[in-house]
């Protein structure tokens, strides 16, 4: 038990050896086994509370699924966070794997299961797993009650695609060792798919899975203004402290004299004269501390608490950032982070799914150095025909025209002999024929009757046919060669089964040599109904075309460029045929190097080499990963808004750099610098000297990176400077094969840079998660690769071109309103704490308070809360379509400018000054004035402090007033409420004998003090001058120094663009006072949408149904 402790805190390693040994555990009591453990959550308080009970109930929805365990022969029902490593799994299909199993057996007699893994690599389509030939035949619970067997197996780790172990079987007193391999392992995260139902053995579980391993620690995050507000919340601590030491040590100063000390009206008692001069001293100390404590606003997190829970709901609520096409709306995770949206300065991005649709189409193919494409179901080849009306094109609907000569083009590539024609149509056949058996693909339901049994019904198959495959590249192959008259049927067993132009042909598969990255190419061996046997191969062109004997390879690479620069994935098919005595040898290799129990990864790879060598070249594919609907703008706005973008792909260099040039990421002038394939430490920093000496040297005004996994890795180990000096000049980076543990790590380096910036993380898939939980922001897209990212992530969107309107509008709002609200915060309490320190100059330091106890408690909860609550909810200083416009608007809202220490001092000087009027202004108007009551009577000490209370209510709550510039009916009620409220709450308290109240020192205090006009006079002059300063200033600064905000605000009210986003429509027409007061709008930079209208235009880019984001309810644009 103290082991398991120690692990849990990271102070142990989990496991001590390399290898485990896990007993399959099918026989236990069907009671009292395991006692599921329950965590509840108590506390469920305020906005965090809210957001970990939504977390909470995340997390029971996965470990609380219910599984069904194999146990004393019968299926026991339990929770999948109860499962324990041995315990064997039944998995039915469309269910996800709750723990890492090994599979035992499945309802297919050769025990093979199909899976998705798109939570855990962003593969959509199908993998295949096989169970080992003992237990394959073990379908039912009983017969599973009679195995007895012991799988070795190496300790858990991260990489998901590499698995070692052997099963050991004990059969009739025997023992069979089996090895076992990744085709066996099935992940946790991953869906059982066409398939009924699987058993399997539980080896990794918990936090020893492979999904959970390549998961990042979630830290709690924080942002750039909650580090600024505990830096200001510093310097008032020490404004504090300075002012408690001030006035005790004056307090002392002044009781130096004897008749101050002890004066005739307050005699001292012969305790207080005996007492400990430094006890005395520390007491006092303590009593201003109490005194003053109110400038240290405490009730600002309560307010930015609640500005940030409420405004969180606002992102929800646009309507521009909810896809119709799959329901979805933005969701929000975290909202501790809504302003650090404003705040962006680097983006990473995921490539498949995130930038593009993963969805992939044929789309065009190099056949023995000819190109074709596909349109509108027919290939096109390069070439006129006489039946052409282009005259430079020929058609070619299916492989069965072929057979058709009129249909052949006439172009110089086709006019040949009729032995040529004959060999064209075989080579074209066996290039599809490569296409439909090369793979791995699967049918989900197999109807082929009439499917291809003429040439003129061929596209009918792929409406027919639903095929699932271990890569999208694959279907796409598959489907589109259905379409040209060769359809991949299925494979039943060991046969694959094809009708080529309605004839159907059965292939015995031999043997498939898997993908792996190391490769970058898979293989099948296959007999043909004809006896021979070939090798077809499939893979990248720098993998393909070095290993080749034969074929038009110079013509094919010309072609593989070409689709590449049209951002098109490509791949390139092969082909070889082996004798009897080859294919003997090669059997032989495969079966030792597939059964040894050490290096068997070595031993494949040699082999793979060995056989997929002197190849004949077939020809190309190139299939199309559309792009989402804008993204090159939506990139390009990034762009502009000074954020650099970085793009974190696992896919291939070619294929990552022309999808980078399609979506705006790379431009065609920019100068593409490459760190690939370095293979030492020593060669990758001579390579980053080479490419840092090239951006000095080179007048190109931007450059792009280009960097793979391993080079990355190289870089990152020993060279983070000389890499991050290369990063920080290039204007776009793009690293390929990319692991995910990589792009956390990259996300890392850039964070801890000596600028910190702030990083925004974007993916969709869980192997994206990493580098969503490492940045400062993480978005996740709610696209078809699992919910594993946007369940992770802070914010989840639908589409890649919602985050413009998540960043230039919302995160400008945030971070506008948070900002002015911690200033504002800061403000109003230097104003209200500053009489009480000055009032001490006056009362001899005796800690005599200005304000009545209920005035200081109710000051930051009722008179001055709710206006700035509102404005920081509801603010809108400039139009959204301006923002969403001109992306450059960002950039003055950058690197946290709105709370630097010049904005910061400005408002507490601001507020220090305000004090000085209120107090000081009170003092030489009415405080030595004996005639201000009709009695005679002089002011007295209460009087003269709600004097300065009023003056203040009145100043601060104004002054919000003239920082809001967008005004809603809720802005009027509670800015000009809360004024009201603070006037009939002080007649109410002052007006009445409280009888539960120790004294009545306010009664009638406020009714003698409006009765006096002099005080009317002194608070309306006290407010002007205050306010009047305010006033200066900001039409000094609009007029000779404005920002480009100011610009842009008063560029909105020149050119009537009208205000958006209000609760609700307001009529066209002016009022009496138009012309005042649009010249106040110019001043101030108000939007009044009290004479401006709402309207939307069809021509407004991005969003054109343009809703509101503060709305409660649905606003139809006809309306307004």
């Amino acid at each position: 038990m103290w082991r398991w402790v120690r692990q849990q805190l990271g102070f142990d390693p989990p496991h001590q050896s390399d290898t485990r040994t896990i007993y399959i555990a099918n026989r236990f009591p069907q009671y009292g086994l395991y006692t599921p453990q329950k965590f509840i959550d108590n506390r469920i308080i305020s906005s965090k509370g809210y957001e970990d009970w939504l977390r909470h109930n995340s997390d029971n929805e996965v470990n609380g699924a219910p599984v069904y365990v194999v146990r004393s022969g019968g299926l026991v029902k339990t929770r999948s966070k109860n499962i324990r490593v041995g315990d064997i799994v039944r998995v039915a299909k469309d269910e996800i794997f709750p723990a890492d199993l090994v599979l035992l057996s499945s309802d297919r007699l050769d025990g093979s299961c199909h899976v998705t893994t798109a939570s855990l690599d962003g593969e959509t389509n199908l993998k295949t797993h096989v169970a080992v030939p003992e237990t394959a035949v073990l379908q039912t619970v009983a017969n599973l009650d009679t195995l007895i067997a012991v799988i070795e197996c190496q300790q858990p780790e991260a990489d998901l695609y590499r698995f070692m172990g052997r099963m050991i079987i004990t059969q009739q007193m025997e023992e069979i060792v089996r090895p076992l391999g990744p085709e066996s392992l099935l992940l946790r995260g991953a869906r059982l798919k066409n398939t009924k139902e699987i058993f399997g053995v539980a080896v990794y579980t918990g936090m020893e899975t492979k999904m959970a391993l390549n998961y990042k620690s979630k830290s709690q995050k924080r942002s750039a203004v909650e580090k600024s507000m505990n830096t200001f919340l510093i310097i008032y601590l020490i404004i504090l402290i300075s002012e408690a030491i001030i006035s005790t040590i004056l307090k002392y100063t002044w009781q130096a004299e004897e008749k101050w000390d002890e004066p005739w009206y307050n005699q001292k008692t012969e305790h207080q004269r005996n007492s400990s001069k430094i006890l005395k001293f520390i007491s006092d100390f303590l009593a201003f501390l109490v005194l003053y404590n109110f400038i240290i606003p405490i009730s600002l997190y309560v307010t930015v608490e609640m500005q940030k829970f409420l405004g969180s709901f606002f992102i929800g609520w646009d309507l521009d950032l909810y896809h119709e096409e799959s329901d979805q709306k933005a969701q929000v995770n975290t909202s501790d982070l809504n302003e650090e949206l404003g705040q962006v300065e680097y983006v990473f991005t995921d490539k498949t799914g995130t930038l593009t649709e993963n969805e992939m189409q044929f789309r065009e193919c190099s056949i023995n150095g000819i190109k074709y494409q596909e349109i509108n179901g027919r290939l096109v080849s390069e070439g006129p025909t006489p039946d052409s009306s282009e005259g430079n094109l020929s058609y070619l609907s299916s492989l069965s025209h072929l057979n058709n000569l009129s249909h052949l083009a006439t172009s110089s590539s086709f006019r040949t002999s009729p032995e040529n024609e004959t060999e064209l149509i075989k080579e074209h056949d066996l290039f599809f024929k490569a296409v439909s058996l090369c793979h791995t693909v699967q049918i989900s339901s197999v109807q082929t009757d009439g499917i291809g049994d003429s040439p003129w019904q061929t596209n009918l198959a792929p409406s027919q046919l639903e095929y699932y495959a271990s890569s999208p590249d694959e279907k796409a192959l598959v489907e589109a060669a259905a379409r040209f008259g060769i359809v991949f049927i299925g494979n039943s067993g060991e046969t694959m089964e094809v009708k080529t132009l309605g004839k159907l042909e059965r292939y015995k598969l031999l043997h498939i040599l898997e993908f792996d990255s190391d490769r970058r190419r898979m293989s099948v061996i296959v007999q043909a109904p004809s006896g021979e046997k070939l090798l077809f191969v499939k893979g990248a062109e720098s993998s393909i075309l070095p290993e080749c004997i034969g074929g038009e390879i110079e013509k094919t690479r010309i072609h593989v460029d070409e689709f590449a620069l049209k951002g098109l994935r490509t791949l390139c098919m092969a082909y070889r045929e082996f004798t009897p005595k080859e294919y003997e040898e090669i059997d032989r290799h495969l079966f030792e190097a597939r059964t040894a129990l050490q290096q068997r990864e070595e031993k494949l790879a040699d082999v793979f080499q060995f056989i997929e060598k002197d190849l004949i070249l077939l020809g190309a594919t190139a299939v199309e990963d559309k792009l989402q609907d804008k993204v090159r703008e939506t990139i390009e706005a990034l762009r502009m808004a000074g954020i650099k973008v970085w793009v974190l792909t696992g896919d291939k260099h070619e294929t990552a750099v022309s999808v980078s040039l399609s979506c705006g990421h790379f431009h065609r002038t920019m100068n593409i610098l490459e760190l690939i394939n370095q293979r030492s430490d020593s060669e990758c920093a001579e390579k980053l000297r080479q490419l840092a000496r090239r951006i000095t040297e080179d007048h190109v005004i931007q450059h792009g990176l280009v960097v793979d996994g391993i080079s990355l890795s190289l870089a990152l180990r020993e060279h983070e400077k000389l890499f991050m000096e290369v990063c920080k000049n290039c204007s776009a980076v793009m690293c390929c094969r990319m692991a995910p543990l990589q792009k956390a790590k990259v996300i890392r380096l850039i964070k801890i840079s000596p600028e910190k910036p702030i990083t925004l993380a974007v993916g969709d898939g869980a192997n994206d998660v990493s580098m969503i939980q490492e940045a400062h922001v993480g978005i996740g897209i709610m696209g078809k690769e699992g919910r594993q990212a946007a369940r992770n992530s802070d914010y989840a969107i639908a589409r890649f071109k919602f985050l413009s309107k998540l960043l230039f509008v919302h995160g400008h709002f945030y971070y506008i309103r948070i900002a002015t609200l911690v200033q504002y915060f800061f403000y109003k309490n230097v104003c209200f704490i500053t009489p009480q320190f000055l009032y001490q100059f006056y009362c001899l330091f005796s800690q005599q308070t200005l304000y009545d106890s209920v005035y200081l408690t109710l000051y930051n909860i009722c008179f001055t809360s709710l206006p700035i609550l509102i404005y920081s909810l509801l603010e809108q200083h400039i139009d959204p379509h301006v923002l969403q416009n001109k992306p450059t608007l960002y950039r003055d809202i950058s690197k946290n400018r709105q709370l630097s220490m010049k904005t910061f001092l400005y408002w507490t000087m601001l507020g220090f000054s305000h004090a000085f009027i209120f107090f000081f202004g009170s003092y030489f108007l009415i405080g030595k004035d004996t005639s201000l009551l009709g009695n005679g009577q002089m002011f007295g000490n209460w009087t003269f402090g709600t004097l300065v209370f009023t003056v203040m209510v009145i100043t601060v709550t104004v002054k919000m007033a003239l920082e809001t510039h967008f005004w809603t009916w809720i802005n009027h009620l509670v800015t000009w409420g809360s004024i009201l409220f603070y006037f009939v709450f002080s007649l109410f308290y002052g007006g009445i004998l409280w009888p539960f109240l120790s004294s009545q020192n306010m009664y009638f205090v406020f009714i003698q003090l409006l009765s006096s006009g002099s005080a009317w006079f002194a608070i309306i002059l006290m407010v002007v001058t205050c306010l009047f300063l305010d006033i200066v200033k900001k039409v000094f600064d609009r007029q000779f120094h404005p920002t480009n905000i100011e610009k842009a605000q008063l560029t909105e009210t020149n050119s009537s663009i009208k205000c958006l986003d209000s609760m609700c429509c307001f009529s066209e027409g002016e009022t009496a006072c138009a012309s005042v007061g649009r010249m106040l709008e110019r001043v101030i930079g108000r939007c009044r949408p009290s004479h401006v209208s709402r309207s939307w235009s069809a021509s407004d880019p991005f969003y054109t149904n343009d809703r509101s984001i503060l709305t409660l309810s649905t606003m139809d644009s006809s309306t307004c």
